[in-house]
């Protein structure tokens, strides 16, 4: 996988006619209005279907810093509050955009400079010679430095069983940077609860420096309905007649099927229905299509699906 830049537009440069600045913020009020904190955190509620438990932890640490702020008003504050953090949960549950919003978030209260999020995994930070690996990994945190890291699947950095394996090289590099610059960037490892909980284990350094975990929990039926619901609307498509309980039977049982990745997997879903609806709609050359033929995905369309076949549903 190749380094994910996303950029988050800041404010604009101050020019010569600038006003001079605002009375430092009194209230949780006048940080809200200045930092615009609200409007990130109500995207995210719009944006993401449940994770209610992730939801108000990004609250609470978004208090956090709000309150943080106030205090270096009164001189209360000694050092920047640590907020290094770990998300796990299975594949497809909102990780990646949590952790967007996150920068987001740290960068509209000041606490990252340039607030963008910069996506790895290890081959991104590990080579595969002696020397490699720590002018990658340093490429790497130069390019986050004043934004946040995501490192996905991160226990892969660590492999005991393979001695010529030089993640370990890349870690240490890691505690270094998250201690002696974590003014100046963040930095979140994600992955399986398990495997996540394994390697903290065999790596007590990191697991200090994390001060923030959090659990994203697989979605619920009903959930991934909705969600299907919208990918379908922002692409201008929409269930027809009995697609809508086609696709809640296809959910059903593909939850219970191997490598089920949650959003991912309805994502998948959906753009394989689209393409057996082309197929259907390409066979009536003839026809003149209407706007509803062109947006309409039929429950034919979800039922091909050979997850109904191996399932032993009936296939109609």
């Amino acid at each position: 996988m190749s380094t994910l830049d996303y950029r988050i537009p800041g404010p604009a440069p101050a020019s010569p006619s600038t006003p001079p600045p605002a009375e430092p913020p009194r209230s949780v009020d006048e940080v809200l209005a200045q930092s615009q904190v609200e409007s990130v955190l109500a995207e995210l509620d719009r944006d993401l279907i449940g994770l209610k438990p992730v939801k108000q932890r990004i609250r609470d640490i978004a208090a956090l810093l709000v309150i943080d702020r106030l205090r270096q008003q009164f001189g209360l504050q000694a050092q920047a509050p640590s907020l290094h953090m770990c998300f796990t949960g299975n594949p497809g549950t909102g990780k990646t955009t949590v952790a967007l919003r996150m920068a987001q978030i740290l960068h509209r209260l000041g606490y990252v400079r340039k607030g963008h999020l910069v996506a790895v995994t290890r081959d991104d930070l590990v080579g595969q010679y002696i020397g490699h690996t720590a002018p990658k990994t340093r490429e790497v945190l130069k390019k986050a430095m004043g934004g946040v890291l995501f490192i996905d699947e991160a226990y892969y950095l660590y492999r005991p069983e393979n001695e010529r394996d030089y993640g370990q090289e890349a870690i240490e590099i890691l505690l270094q940077v998250m201690e002696n610059q974590r003014d100046d960037l963040v930095v979140i490892l994600a992955g399986y609860k398990a495997r996540m909980d394994t390697f903290f284990q065999s790596n007590p350094g990191l697991n200090s420096r994390i001060a923030h975990h959090l659990d994203f929990p697989d979605y619920q039926p009903a959930e991934l309905l909705e969600i299907g619901e919208r990918m379908l609307a922002a692409q201008n498509y929409a269930f027809g007649t009995g697609a809508r309980e086609a696709f809640d039977e296809y959910l059903a049982l593909r939850i219970r099927q191997p490598h089920f990745a949650n959003a991912r997997s309805v994502r998948n879903a959906l753009d394989r229905a689209r393409l057996r609806q082309a197929s259907r709609l390409y066979a009536q050359r003839e026809r003149a299509l209407t706007r509803e033929d062109l947006t309409t995905i039929e429950a034919a369309d979800i039922r091909a699906s050979r997850v109904f076949a191996t399932s032993g549903a009936t296939n109609h």
